[in-house]
């Protein structure tokens, strides 16, 4: 059998993998006025394709569904791929190098994803402290948590004014601020939200003035945002170095060796006659 027989017996398959998984899904009972809503498929949930949409802020645009559908395309290009890149390979290789082409493939999405995810997180890290200085003016008018985690969300812009909205109504709807604020936690995740989350709780549990405890803590977050910023700038200092030393100064060079090999006649002419009149 030739690699293209064996290319498009596994995208067969890989489509057919597909297919009875979207067949095999469980519906439950759908009522007369109400639209029926697909569950997400048990591969889906294996590969924790729900968490990875949902971190990378993707809910609304992006379903497990689609997404492992997505992964088997990517798998089988992958696939093609590999199949072109065997042909000037030895024949042992040529298997590994297909498989390797398919896997690679079957991430992409994942990695895409969690790239999306991380640079999320960072813009709601950055947005972190003016948020806290927002909401501490909130509560120290005597405002509820709630209701400024509220005024933040539908005010604000940016990944973390929605989590913030959803906070406020999940406490507004009675789920209570220590579950409420747990799901924020967990779905945001960071030592700094964490540290955010510990602060409600422990001025909710203990009474203490929470408005200070706030500002104090968006001062400490823009210390640590200054110093990282610091440390980022002095670690590009010796690549700034090294791109100088392995870029700009070789090319600077090879124009005075082209400038030298191009008048070399004249000057190799000039140093004969100096040096004849020098012995005569």
């Amino acid at each position: 059998m030739n690699l293209l027989g064996l290319t498009l017996i596994t995208m067969a398959g890989v489509l057919a993998t597909a297919a009875l998984l979207e067949r095999r899904r469980r519906t439950g009972p759908v009522s007369n006025n109400q639209d029926p809503k697909p569950e997400t498929p048990a591969a889906a949930l294996s590969l924790g394709l729900p968490d990875r949409i949902r971190r990378a802020g993707r809910n609304g645009d992006l379903t497990p569904r689609s997404l492992l559908v997505a992964k088997a395309l990517t798998a089988a290009t992958g696939l093609c791929l590999g199949t072109i890149l065997v042909a000037p390979l030895p024949g042992r290789l040529g298997p590994l190098v297909m498989v390797g082409m398919a896997c690679l493939g079957f991430l992409l999405p994942d990695l895409s994803l969690e790239r999306a995810a991380r640079r999320r997180h960072r813009r709601m890290v950055a947005a972190l402290p003016d948020a806290l200085d927002l909401l501490a003016v909130s509560v120290a008018t005597g405002r509820p948590v709630a209701a400024g985690l509220l005024e933040l969300g539908e005010a604000g812009r940016g990944p973390l004014a929605g989590e913030f909205a959803l906070t406020g109504i999940d406490m507004a709807w009675g789920l209570g601020q220590r579950v409420a604020l747990e799901s924020l936690r967990s779905r945001i995740g960071g030592r700094e939200v964490a540290s955010f989350v510990a602060t409600l709780e422990r001025s909710r549990k203990l009474g203490s003035p929470l408005a200070d405890q706030l500002r104090r803590q968006a001062s400490t977050l823009r210390q640590d945002q200054r110093r990282s910023i610091e440390e980022e700038a002095a670690r590009a200092a010796p690549k700034i170095q090294l791109v100088i030393a392995l870029i700009l100064v070789p090319s600077v060079l090879l124009l005075m060796v082209a400038a030298l090999i191009a008048n070399g006649d004249a000057l190799l002419g000039i140093g004969y006659a100096t040096l004849v009149n020098l012995m005569m």
